[in-house]
């Protein structure tokens, strides 16, 4: 049992912690074991991510004091686990998907984005998407190819003229 100043600690931690995330995940964990839970904490904080679990109630408290509304974990079934992603909105969302597709004890319930509620779907569309690094990847590769094109075309024309006055030496 824990008291009142062990629960009013983890309702300010939990607060803290609201007031810098990009996204929120919450899951069902009921029957992972240590060992997996260790795992998932590992991978999340790995990727600027962080999982908490606390009682339902505080968890709540926490989102009310952080001015985040429409969070009822209550009615969420089993026991709720609550994964901040702190860099990447997408990358909760992908880590907790991609365990629970390898443990079937977890559940993805929801999540937040933007300070919003979204439903289980929304979380694992999210999922789907490429994370920020992929994307800035993928900006940076599609502004060079015109560049890298046009240097080609203008290497060409220097390496016909080389072909062509090696073949006059001989």
């Amino acid at each position: 049992m824990q008291t009142k100043q062990q629960k009013e600690t983890i309702v300010k931690e939990l607060t803290d912690k609201l007031g810098k995330i990009k996204s929120v995940v919450f899951a069902d964990y009921t029957g992972l074991s240590v060992a997996k839970l260790t795992e998932l904490r590992r991978k999340l904080s790995a990727q600027s991510g962080e999982l908490k679990i606390a009682k339902k109630t505080l968890i709540d408290i926490s989102f009310k004091q952080s001015g985040i509304a429409g969070i009822d974990t209550k009615n969420m079934n089993g026991q709720v686990a609550v994964a901040f992603g702190y860099q990447d909105e997408v990358g909760p969302a992908k880590i907790l998907n991609d365990f629970a597709k390898r443990n079937e004890q977890l559940k993805i319930l929801g999540g937040i984005l933007e300070n919003k509620f979204i439903d289980k779907l929304s979380v694992l569309s999210l999922a789907k998407l490429p994370s920020k690094q992929e994307l800035l990847g993928k900006l940076v590769g599609t502004v060079a190819a015109p560049m890298s094109g046009l240097l080609n075309v203008l290497q060409g024309n220097l390496r016909g003229l080389v072909r062509v006055l090696s073949q006059i030496n001989r």
